[in-house]
């Protein structure tokens, strides 16, 4: 069976929590199996049917709506994918060294020619950003507080939802799978 991990948006942030067994039994309820939660921040590795992963998507957010009582995007990827984003380097090896963040957005389809036009907009002398598929790489030079650059801007400009993760996150999560 195909091991997906489920990045979640609004999950453990604003006051929003949920424990990581609450967040488990979700998944369960939902026959997936080898339910295992990654830190806190709402990353839940799990395996399921090779079925559409659209629907799975849209299966997981409708059931996380109705159980929490909140909008809750899901942004599945498989281990491999995992993999292949934890090893992409958008940025020179110099570049991510010296800066204080570097993190990747997770969405649910491939940005189109406008849509990563709009992301190279929010390119400053702190931030600059790499689209690749169905992630945003964003690399931030200074302190996060010191930056323009938000999610909720994000979302804003491209009508959309994402999430972010540290890509240490991601590398950790990747040597684990």
């Amino acid at each position: 069976m195909p091991r997906y991990i489920a990045f979640l948006r609004a999950i453990n942030v604003g006051g929003r929590n949920v424990t990581v067994t609450a967040l488990r039994g979700h998944f369960e309820k939902l026959g997936l199996t080898n339910v295992e939660t990654f830190i806190s921040s709402g990353n839940v590795i799990f395996e399921a049917k090779p079925d559409d992963a659209g629907a799975l998507r849209r299966k997981i957010e409708s059931h996380l709506a109705r159980s929490l009582g909140w909008e809750v995007s899901a942004f599945l990827r498989t281990d491999s994918e995992v993999a292949a984003i934890a090893g992409r380097r958008p940025f020179s090896e110099e570049e991510i060294e010296s800066a204080v963040a570097f993190n990747v957005a997770f969405l649910a389809e491939t940005l189109d020619e406008a849509a990563a036009q709009s992301v190279a907009k929010f390119k400053t002398g702190i931030d600059d950003f790499h689209v690749w598929g169905r992630e945003v790489y964003w690399l931030c030079r200074k302190k996060q507080s010191e930056s323009t650059f938000s999610n909720n801007a994000f979302e804003r400009a491209l009508k959309l939802r994402a999430t972010f993760r540290g890509m240490s996150t991601i590398k950790k999560l990747a040597a684990r799978l």
